[in-house]
C-alpha cells in the first residue's frame, strides 16, 4: 500500500477516519492524501437567471471555498505532526464522481471515508457516497462509522 485517500467531508465522521488514515499510512509507510469535494453552483439556468442576476449565490460559493480550504490545511497541518508527508486536495463537483476520478488520477490503492448511517430513506432520496464508493472503486475501501452526535 502505498498511497491512502482519505475523504473528509467536516462532518462527525472526519475525526475517525483522519484516525485510521494516519495509523494505516504509519504502519505502511504510506502517503497519505487528504481529499475533499466543494458541491457545485447551482445551475442558474434551470430558473432562467444568470449569475449576475443572481450574484449572492456566487458570493457564498467563494466563501465556501475559502473555508473548506482553511479547514483543510487546518486538518493538513495537525495530521502532519504523525505523518509528514501527507498532501491535501480540494475540488468541485459531485462528491462520488470527484472521489472515483481522484482515485484514478492519484494512484491510489486504498480509500477511507466516513458513513453517516441516515438510514434506508435518506440515502434513497439523497444518495449515499459511501455506498457508490463501495460499488465503484476499483481499489479497497475502508468505511468508518461516524461518532455519535
Amino acid at each position: 500500500m502505498k498511497t491512502i485517500v482519505v475523504a473528509v467531508d467536516f462532518s462527525n465522521a472526519t475525526a475517525g477516519v483522519l484516525e485510521m488514515g494516519m495509523k494505516l499510512a504509519k504502519s505502511f509507510g504510506a502517503t497519505l492524501q487528504l481529499f475533499h469535494v466543494i458541491e457545485p453552483e447551482p445551475s442558474y439556468t434551470a430558473y432562467g437567471f444568470t449569475p449576475e442576476e443572481f450574484p449572492a449565490m456566487n458570493t457564498f460559493q467563494e466563501e465556501a471555498k475559502r473555508r473548506a480550504s482553511c479547514k483543510l490545511q487546518e486538518l493538513l497541518t495537525m495530521v502532519r505532526v504523525e505523518v509528514p508527508n501527507a498532501t491535501s486536495h480540494i475540488t468541485e463537483g459531485s462528491p462520488l464522481h470527484a472521489l472515483l476520478g481522484h482515485i484514478k488520477d492519484s494512484g491510489a490503492d486504498f480509500v477511507i471515508l466516513g458513513s453517516h448511517g441516515h438510514g434506508v430513506i435518506a440515502s434513497l432520496l439523497l444518495g449515499s457516497v459511501a455506498e457508490g464508493l463501495v460499488r465503484k472503486a476499483a481499489v479497497p475501501t475502508l468505511i468508518v462509522p461516524a461518532a455519535p452526535e
